[in-house]
């Protein structure tokens, strides 16, 4: 019979269960003990969930206290020498101190640290993940036994599960080496060792088969990491008796699936979503004898309902060649990217909820299509039937279709995405209205999001306070913010945001065409969750949406105030996004909207206008060959977005967790005058591809790394900005954080500010000088 099974499970918690313990932790109101309890008591309940709606795979280690990828670094022992570590097992505190660095003293009192790994974009997802660091000196040995321990775990409770762990080759492609003459794949043959013990103590534990992912086949691979593949798995085959399940998914194998087809494993998983033409390719190239597929018919990144009549056909084109024992159903990846369970959500209208499908839905869907395909037509028919329905209703719903929205965007021109004038002739002018000095300095837009922010928003949602007296509330706090940055010294300001929590949600609730939940929370890095809207119809802006607080923190100050909107890619991107027309179409809609919203700022006496687009290179194709139809429709969305404005006003954009070398043209071209990038935990890696392309516009590398709580000192901030330096002209660069600001407190927040205007104003002397 066909095998139901799965991938990973969504961590957190239907209510965010692990976020509140681990932060527990971080504050000291959890001892260890009891972060280790609430973690169990989170796995049991998503094992017994999954056995229970029917899977016949359940995978385990797919939980994580902060993510997978530092889990493997603790697996084997890839802790970079800054952080304090015996070379045993790696602890609790130095797992968390890799993620979020740390913050002490010296013997004198001086405040002082050490740097957090380095974290970025998992793949096109709105994930995080922490980058491995590999030097000469790095040594693998097998350091946490966290993949051992929870499959016992699970088997104590009568779970017999598939362990998750990522792939050998993945995990040194995912990292970054120290020296420009170390590969990493230099290092596989002493990383093997330990992946060998880990799948040995695993059989001895009576694991039957263990999943590795590796998602860098669905890449552009080179030769030397093909065949860096087949010798991992030549290795690993002969480790252990323990059947070896291969997944690959967010895209097509495409040039390496002969590889993938030969390498000598038990299952080879193909994402059937993001590449469903590779099971036709995988057929007809011939899958060996010995090798089952699992098919990812189950879209993992998204919400919609399946058509479970179109899935059904792939499922039965797959068992007629291969045979039922030969073929799992599944979700094209983890479903850590998508919610807990639709049965939290009691605010989408009964036709609306019918459309949707979270992790546990997707469950039910993946168990009946495996069902189904083993004739179980009456058990699986309902599911069958609402699929059906689905469908048709959204296909006919005049909340998706509006032809006012559809006809706006077919008359969209040329002329709407230029500018009056290029930047060279903007730049002067801009300067002089917003009165800057050299190495200006800003921020990126929010400011500390206070327990009282939350309550207050809480307590005006639930109508428990007047919306004069929540109003009356955001004004005092947008004054305040505006006051501290003026004592700080700031030159361009910001409001703070305090009236927003999500940067796509804050303005996608204030959007036609979006749809919202209550409980639909994804994790995004660490404990930090978002709940990302669902684009379900025609988009479109019914009225202002920022105009209100920019102008009111615009009269607080004679300082400049910078406008702050999310822009249409990035609105795409951290969304779930209609599947009924293309994403380019979505996008140009949003685009329009925003334009609407930028116009109105400037109409109101906002010269700044930052219009971020963190998720940029994020939604970058993986495969080079794709990349020039989105990056086309991607620019002209900003430029669409941004391009109505006067020469004087100053368009700034922010972008984070990019490698921009390969899209530097495409950067350029979205003619933003101003753009600020994360950097600072790279030490200004990223501005090598700015100075090889001689970069026109502005640039505003982040100095102070805000996703750590430590206090980066003066001196540390001066020594980036002249590292910047060396790539840029003084009157090219900005000084600003890496991010927004509001995942701090103000007592972090406040002295690094200050070290940052004090770095600059130091360097700025001996610029000017």
């Amino acid at each position: 019979m066909a095998t139901a099974s799965n991938l990973g499970y969504p961590r957190i918690g239907a209510h965010r269960e692990l976020k509140r313990a681990v932060e527990g932790y971080w504050k000291g109101d959890l001892t260890k003990d009891e972060l280790r309890d609430s973690a169990q008591a989170l796995r049991e309940s998503h094992w017994a969930t999954q056995q229970e709606l029917g899977l016949d795979v359940v995978p385990s280690n797919d939980f994580s206290y902060y993510d997978q990828v530092l889990d493997a670094c603790a697996m084997v022992g890839a802790v970079p020498e800054r952080f304090p570590w015996d070379g045993t097992e790696v602890d609790l505190d130095t797992y968390f101190a890799m993620a979020r660095g740390l913050q002490e003293k010296d013997l004198e009192g001086e405040e002082s640290g050490v740097q957090a790994m380095e974290m970025t974009k998992w793949f096109d997802t709105n994930y995080h993940y922490i980058v491995p660091e590999f030097s000469h000196d790095t040594t693998f040995s097998l350091s946490s036994t966290k993949v051992i321990d929870e499959y016992e775990e699970a088997k104590a409770q009568g779970v017999d599960t598939r362990p998750v762990v990522i792939g050998p080759v993945s995990f040194l492609l995912l990292g970054k080496t120290q020296a420009d003459d170390l590969d990493a794949l230099d290092l596989l043959d002493d990383l093997l060792p330990v992946y060998a013990e880990v799948l040995q103590e695993l059989a001895d534990a009576g694991c039957e088969a263990v999943q590795l992912d590796e998602p860098n086949l669905v890449l552009d691979l080179s030769d030397a990491e093909r065949a860096a593949l087949d010798q991992a798995y030549e290795a690993l085959a002969d480790a252990a008796d323990i059947e070896l399940h291969v997944a690959t998914y967010f895209g097509g194998l495409e040039d390496n699936l002969p590889s993938a087809l030969d390498l000598p494993i038990d299952v080879l998983h193909l994402d059937l979503t993001r590449g469903e033409e590779q099971l036709d390719e995988a057929l007809d190239h011939g899958v060996p004898d010995d090798l089952a597929l699992s098919l990812g018919v189950i879209d993992g990144r998204n919400v919609w309902r399946a058509d479970l009549d179109a899935l059904l056909g792939t499922v039965e084109t797959a068992i007629d060649a291969l045979g039922t024992d030969r073929v799992l159903v599944g979700p094209s990846c983890s479903l850590l990217h998508v919610p807990v369970d639709l049965d939290t959500e009691p605010g989408l209208s009964d036709e609306m909820k019918t459309w949707f499908a979270f992790a546990t839905q997707k469950i039910e869907e993946i168990v009946a299509l495996a069902e189904r395909a083993d004739g179980h037509e009456d058990a699986t028919e309902a599911l069958f039937e609402k699929s059906r329905r689905a469908h048709a209703a959204r296909a006919e719903s005049d909340w998706i279709n509006d032809a006012a929205v559809q006809d706006r965007v077919a008359g969209i021109d040329a002329s709407m995405t230029k500018r009056d004038s290029p930047h060279s002739s903007r730049s002067p002018l801009q300067r002089e209205a917003l009165d800057l000095p050299t190495l200006p300095t800003t921020t990126i837009g929010s400011f500390p999001q206070t327990d009282d922010m939350r309550r207050m928003r809480a307590q005006y949602k639930k109508d428990e306070i007047t919306k004069d007296e929540y109003e009356d509330f955001i004004e005092e706090q947008i004054a305040d913010t505006i006051a501290a940055q003026e004592e700080i010294g700031l030159d361009v300001l910001v409001h703070g945001e305090p009236e927003r929590g999500d940067m796509v949600e804050h303005f996608g609730r204030q959007l036609d065409g979006f749809l919202f939940t209550e409980n639909g929370w994804v994790q995004s890095y660490g404990t930090r969750c978002v709940r990302p809207p669902i684009i379900a119809g025609d988009v479109s802006r019914p009225e202002p949406m920022t105009t209100r607080w920019l102008s009111y923190a615009n009269d607080q100050t004679d300082t400049p105030v910078k406008g702050m909107l999310t822009g249409p890619v990035t609105m795409l991107q951290w969304s779930f996004v209609r599947d009924d027309q293309s994403r380019a179409e979505t996008c140009r809609q949003i685009a329009l909207a925003i334009r609407d919203e930028v116009l109105d700022l400037e109409d109101v006496g906002i010269q700044a206008i930052q219009i971020d687009e963190p998720a940029f290179r994020e939604g970058l194709p993986l495969r080079e060959h794709q990349w020039d139809d989105y990056l086309d429709w991607a620019v002209e969305c900003f430029r669409l977005a941004s391009s109505g404005v006067r020469d004087e006003t100053q368009i700034h954009t922010h972008m984070c967790y990019s490698e921009f070398n390969d899209i530097i043209e495409a950067i350029a071209d979205m003619d933003a005058d101003v753009i600020s990038v994360e950097a600072s935990r790279s030490k200004m890696e990223l501005l090598d591809s700015f100075d090889a392309f001689d970069y026109p516009n502005e640039i505003g590398p982040g100095v102070y790394d805000i996703h750590s709580p430590r206090v980066p000192s003066v001196e540390e901030m001066e020594e980036l900005i002249r590292t910047a330096l060396d790539a840029l002209e003084p009157s090219q660069m900005w000084v600003n954080p890496d991010c927004g600001l509001k995942t701090r407190r103000w007592v972090e927040v406040q002295p690094s500010l200050e070290n940052m205007v004090q770095a600059a104003e130091n360097v700025r002397e001996r610029a000017t000088a």
